[in-house]
This record gives C-alpha cells, structure tokens and sequence, in this order.
C-alpha cells in the first residue's frame, strides 16, 4: 500500500512539475512578446525617419543644383539616378548600402511618401508626409524656420 502512495506521489510531483515549467514558459512569452513588438515598432519607427531623411537631404540637393524643389518623388528618384555628382557619392551622402529604389517608399507599409511643393510665395517650401504616421519633414506655410525641420526633431 505504500508503494501505490509513494507512486502516485511521485506521478503528482512530475506533474506539478511539468505544469511549471509550462506557466514559467507562458510567463516569459507574456512579458517579452510585447516588449518584442514595442522594440520592432521603434525599429522601423526609426527606418522610416532614416528613409524621410534621405529624401530631405535630395530636395536639398536638387534645390541647390535646380533653383527649385522638385515636385513628385518619381522625378526625385530619377534625379539622384542620373545626377552623376550625387550617384558618384551616393553612400556618403546617404549611407552605406543606399538603394534609390525605395528612396520614395515608407519601409512601414510599402506606400509611397508624399510631397507636396509651395511655390507661389516668396519662399519656396516643400513638405514631406509619411502616409503611415504623423511624421513629416518640412511645411507648407512659407515658415523659413520650419523650411527642413522634421517633427520628431
């Protein structure tokens, strides 16, 4: 009789064991999942702005050359393309491993960035959106002091 209690004590305690294990295992993903998420979030937070800021340093670029903004991202892109200055220095004026083709692209969603030119004041001013959040670089009112500010900045 004691070895059946003695038993079926030790198939309990392997039990309770097992079932630790599996709520310490559901414990730990409860906690790190979210942080995961938050860390993925800031990650391509933080890409996207890299992104817009890249476009910014182009419209900088093209007005210095140009005398104007450009006013579609599809001729920025074939701007940096064919501007053999620009393209020759592509990686330090960017960033190593540039790629023209997402240049007009929010890493977020694949949607493409917007842009908006005012050319009819005094000031030309430009204005990028991010489709996908509240960022944006630039402004529309003619503000100098908002000519190239970005709203995380």
């Amino acid at each position: 009789m004691a070895s059946s209690s003695r038993g079926l004590q030790t198939v309990l305690q392997a039990v309770l064991g097992i079932a630790i294990l599996g709520l310490s295992y559901f414990l730990y993903v409860s906690i790190t999942e979210p942080y995961a998420k938050v860390e993925r979030q800031k990650e391509m937070t933080e890409t996207t702005r890299h992104r817009m800021d890249q476009i910014r340093v182009a419209m900088i670029q093209f007005q210095r050359v140009n005398g104007r903004y450009v006013t579609t991202l599809d001729s920025l892109v074939q701007w940096v393309r064919t501007d053999s200055l620009l393209s020759s220095k592509a990686d330090s004026v960017f960033g190593a491993g540039f790629n023209i083709d997402s240049l007009a692209y929010s890493p977020r969603t694949g949607n493409m960035f917007s842009i908006a030119v005012n050319d009819t004041s005094r000031t030309h001013t430009y204005l990028i959106s991010d489709p996908d959040s509240r960022d944006h670089i630039g402004t529309l009112t003619g503000d100098v002091t908002e000519l190239n500010a970005a709203s995380w900045e």
